[in-house]
């Protein structure tokens, strides 16, 4: 996924909110830039570091920028939500996700039931739903989701377990925007009851692809599949 215009640069003053971000920059302009992450954001918040935002191509939108991604521990780290799901469909057309090749469909928000997943695939073999979350919570080497309770993606999980009892295949993809970790994980502490339904999930055949995704000014782009600790 290469960005399609250039990335402003600047540093975080504050995040508050939820979805607004306080930066300056580098002109000292101080912006309001909208936040996608609807979550706490922990261990990717620093004030003071450098930031990247994209300017709004919609004029009459309230906030003139969106925030993409913040340097911590002198690498990138990307925080827009909906990026993960633009590099996992570019991935799974271009056969880049390992354990998603092979589909000729692949299409964008399609329903099931009364949920709407990231992205479908077929194939003449069979027929597979896939749900996508971005993952930015570091502790030591490990990459955890969530970062705070999330009942939408309780939800998920107990939909995806009735796509695998309708006898298709139904993936939950986590997409690491960052580089300094090595293995995922559910975190447990955040939201145990989440940990605890995709453990029952995985179980029943529901399953499990971490990628892991380099993110720069210019480009996100997959390195490698994580293993998963579940």
């Amino acid at each position: 996924m290469v960005f399609n215009q250039p990335l402003i640069h600047g540093k975080l003053i504050r995040r508050y909110k939820r979805f607004l971000a306080d930066v300056e920059l580098d002109n000292k302009e101080v912006v309001v830039a909208h936040c996608t992450n609807s979550g706490s954001m922990k261990s990717c918040l620093e004030p003071g570091a450098e930031v990247y935002l994209s300017p709004a191509t919609d004029p009459t939108r309230k906030t003139r920028f969106t925030w993409e991604m913040i340097r911590i521990n002198d690498d990138w780290v990307g925080i827009h939500t909906g990026n993960p799901n633009q590099l996992a469909l570019e991935g799974i057309r271009n056969q880049r996700i390992t354990g998603l090749e092979g589909y000729s469909t692949v299409k964008r928000e399609v329903k099931f039931e009364d949920s709407r997943f990231d992205i479908y695939a077929e194939n003449d073999k069979e027929k597979c739903f896939i749900e996508v979350k971005s993952v930015t919570l570091k502790e030591e080497e490990f990459a955890l989701f969530p970062d705070a309770v999330t009942s939408r993606g309780q939800k998920h999980l107990k939909t995806l377990l009735e796509v695998k009892k309708r006898g298709m295949r139904a993936v939950m993809l986590y997409v690491v925007q960052r580089s300094d970790v090595d293995v995922f994980a559910p975190a447990e502490e955040i939201d145990p009851e989440y940990a605890a339904l995709l453990r029952e999930v995985v179980s029943k055949g529901v399953e499990v692809i971490v990628m892991q995704a380099k993110v720069t000014p210019h480009s996100i782009e997959f390195v490698r599949r994580l293993p998963a600790e579940i």
